[in-house]
């Protein structure tokens, strides 16, 4: 079976995150977390910040990994490497996807998610829920 590695970008801006919804091939219509493949040598966060650049024209931020998921697909093995990211400078144009929103995580299965993007979630609420409460504890 044929095996994908690529990276995803978690894009937070306060309690919300940025989703985008595919425009093309054989999840047309589908949502996931922005990114794409790694090229050869590429560190995973390079790779992030090359591809929302290019599909987004938005400089971003690594910030933190919050997992990679290993998922097959009927024609393909994909592993993913997901990190919670935010904006530098730019609107998050999209230049390859359909649509986008930004929802928080109490409404974040609204949309028809990917299913490798959708094993993403638990982790992330987890990291969230972490980041949000070492946050209190600073300000506290």
């Amino acid at each position: 079976m044929k095996h994908i590695e690529v990276v995803a970008a978690i894009i937070k801006s306060g309690n919300k995150i940025f989703t985008t919804q595919r425009g093309y091939g054989d999840f047309k219509d589908m949502w996931e977390f922005p990114g794409g493949k790694m090229e050869p040598g590429e560190t995973p966060e390079a790779a992030l910040v090359r591809e929302i650049k290019e599909e987004l024209a938005t400089d971003i931020a690594v910030d933190q990994f919050v997992c990679t998921i290993e998922h097959d697909y009927p024609t393909f093995h994909l592993t993913m490497h997901n990190y919670l990211c935010h904006v530098v400078s730019g609107n998050l144009e999209l230049l390859e996807h359909e649509a986008a929103q930004w929802l928080d995580l109490e409404h974040i299965n609204v949309v028809n998610w990917l299913p490798a993007d959708l094993k993403i979630l638990e982790p992330l609420k987890q990291i969230i829920d972490i980041t949000e409460c070492q946050q209190d504890m600073k300000n506290g």
